[in-house]
């Protein structure tokens, strides 16, 4: 437990580290210096600073979106395996219950978005919505190729010990359809391009981003932060599909486990350097394909496992 504990504390902490990779890679793609890779503590540093600002027309729905959001993703990670140790937290059924937290923290985001009264954070708002429902769909089909190989709903079951390992020697060749379609979830959850842009400011094209406009200071620091725990949490779950090794050697799962991690954010740091995002009516299609891969997956497995 308390090795557990210790792994969830060092997610948290290094999250903003392993996103600032992705700010290095974006960088050295646009043959640029880019900022250091501890830019994001300090731009949370700054905004904890500093003191937030609220229109009158809000209500506390406003001020609870950013604290709802955070805390649910600092939950999620509570339940996530890391490095292949148990979570802090497990049991039966959890999967479902993690997915619901995250929806309840994007609800909330929501809220406050639509809380503003802004027409252009209600059409962010909206988009935000759409999006999510597909890649739920795709969770609950992933989750159920994960049943069907293990009879279990939990993250322990999965991603801890040699869980992984054996999924791999059960169903490896449709394991590698799950792998793409959890990335179209993370690109998508996390709002991260081809699916939206952290960095644009273009109305027409803006998702998560115009949501949070209103926010600054402390709340803002939140959103940023429930955001680099979330891009870790999906980031950490593909780390254990694509580097599963248990090498039995004390401190070199926690290695495997970190190369994993940078692997993944290497990825969508390239991806995010050389794909442009896709026009907004585009989006569904390719968030449909997490989806497509998924059902294949699980109908590969139906045939296996008789």
């Amino acid at each position: 437990m308390f090795e557990s504990i210790v792994l969830w504390l060092a997610a948290v902490f290094t999250a903003p580290f392993f996103s600032a990779v992705i700010l290095k890679v974006k960088a050295f793609f646009g043959g640029k210096k880019g900022p250091p890779l501890l830019i994001n503590y300090y731009t949370l540093i700054k905004l904890f600073k500093k003191g937030s600002v609220y229109s009158v027309s809000t209500t506390p729905v406003f001020k609870m979106g950013p604290v709802v959001s955070c805390a649910a993703a600092l939950a999620a990670l509570l339940f996530l395996p890391l490095a292949g140790h148990m979570p802090v937290i497990s049991f039966n059924g959890d999967v479902i219950f993690v997915l619901y937290l995250l929806g309840l923290g994007r609800f909330f985001t929501i809220a406050a978005a639509m809380d503003t009264a802004s027409p252009f954070e209600g059409m962010g708002a909206a988009r935000e919505a759409f999006f999510p429902i597909i890649c739920e769909a795709a969770m609950f089909m992933i989750l159920i190729f994960f049943y069907r190989l293990t009879g279990e709903l939990s993250f322990a079951a999965y991603f801890s010990g040699t869980g992984t390992l054996g999924l791999w020697q059960i169903a490896g060749p449709s394991l590698l359809f799950i792998v793409i379609a959890f990335f179209i979830i993370l690109v998508t959850e996390t709002s991260r391009v081809p699916v939206d842009d952290p960095a644009t400011h273009l109305e027409l094209t803006m998702i998560h981003e115009v949501m949070v406009l209103d926010h600054s200071g402390p709340d803002f620091a939140l959103i940023e932060l429930g955001s680099f725990c979330k891009l870790f949490f999906y980031a950490a779950i593909l780390s254990g599909l694509i580097l599963p090794f248990e090498t039995g050697i004390p401190g070199a799962g926690i290695l495997v486990f970190i190369a994993g991690l940078v692997i993944v954010y290497l990825v969508v740091g390239i991806i995010e350097s050389t794909i442009a995002r896709y026009r907004m009516d585009k989006v569904p299609q390719f968030v449909l394909t997490s989806f497509a891969l998924a059902f294949f997956a699980t109908i590969i497995t139906l045939e296996l496992i008789q």
